[in-house]
């Protein structure tokens, strides 16, 4: 296969995507790309699939890369009476599994796109290993992630910060997202084009940015121990060493919750979208895990 190339990957979120996918409360929309052993991308809020187009030219001559944008998100089509949390976007992801059939696949979610990932396959036998970046831990939100939903049921909440987030200096201030990149100049560019101008020109796509945090459970948290405990397969955590709002040090504490081999690669000077800023060194981590064939199952003693 010919280098995939930057470029290439961000005009891959500009063009429709090759299929979308009943989910129950809507279509999530599918993007397949390159050959290899199967790879789910799930990404959090506020951001789509498009958020893993730094690291698609890495993954793509070796992996056969499956990127979905959740209900409510990208490309991904559906009205306002769906329900936008936590488990119905769990929910669809089994569904997502369920359509394409993937029957030995390996797992990348980042920041909320990693909580509901483990909500819906921790433990599926179909999952062989799994990459998590910045994303939620056991021990509950940090005072950084609670501030950020602190005004979450006020009216126009949703409005406010997409106002806040389309102004080029608000969104650089640090209790916006000034603190998602050692680089605030990153917030430009396409990261605006892909995840901030939709919400000012789509009003269904403020909605459902609104939608998230309103619904979002925070014992949801309480849970992701348990969820650990069933992960009995290769896992690779990649963490910014900066990152304000899931620190890097709660990760270290939460390894010895997972069954199988657990490791981290902690990305120096990264912060939450270290997988945009650094994406290189974040695909070199990644890689032999999710290149690592299915464990073989272990014999129960009698």
């Amino acid at each position: 296969m010919p280098d995939f190339t930057v470029a290439q990957a961000a005009d891959l979120f500009r063009a429709r995507p090759e299929r979308l996918i009943d989910v129950g409360q809507g279509r999530v929309a599918v993007r397949s790309v390159g050959a290899g052993p199967d790879v789910l991308f799930v990404h959090g809020w506020p951001v789509s699939g498009a958020t893993f187009r730094s690291l698609l030219p890495f993954f793509v001559p070796r992996f056969r890369c499956h990127v979905i944008d959740l209900v409510g998100a990208g490309d991904s089509q559906f009205d306002r009476t769906a329900r936008i949390d936590v488990a119905t976007h769990a929910a669809a992801v089994r569904r997502v599994l369920d359509h394409l059939a993937l029957e030995d696949v390996a797992v990348v979610g980042h920041d909320s796109g990693g909580l509901i990932a483990r909500w819906a396959l921790a433990g599926d036998p179909r999952v062989r290993s799994w990459g998590l970046i910045d994303t939620e831990q056991p021990q509950g939100a940090h005072w950084r992630l609670s501030l950020l939903f602190a005004t979450r049921h006020l009216p126009g909440f949703e409005r406010l910060l997409t106002v806040a987030l389309n102004n080029r200096l608000l969104r650089r201030n640090r209790f916006v997202l000034g603190d998602a990149f050692q680089d605030r100049k990153l917030l430009d560019g396409d990261f605006a084009e892909f995840f901030l101008r939709p919400l000012r020109e789509s009003a269904d796509l403020r909605w459902a940015f609104g939608q998230f945090p309103r619904n979002f459970d925070f014992s949801a948290f309480d849970a992701l121990a348990g969820l650990h405990s069933r992960i009995t397969v290769p896992v690779q955590l990649v963490w910014g060493a900066d990152d304000p709002y899931f620190p890097v040090a709660w990760t270290r504490a939460m390894m010895s919750d997972f069954r199988g081999d657990v490791r981290l690669h902690e990305v120096r000077r990264g912060k939450l979208f270290v997988h945009e800023e650094f994406a290189e060194e974040v695909a070199a981590a990644l890689t032999p895990t999710l290149a690592a064939p299915r464990p073989p199952v272990r014999a129960q003693r009698g």
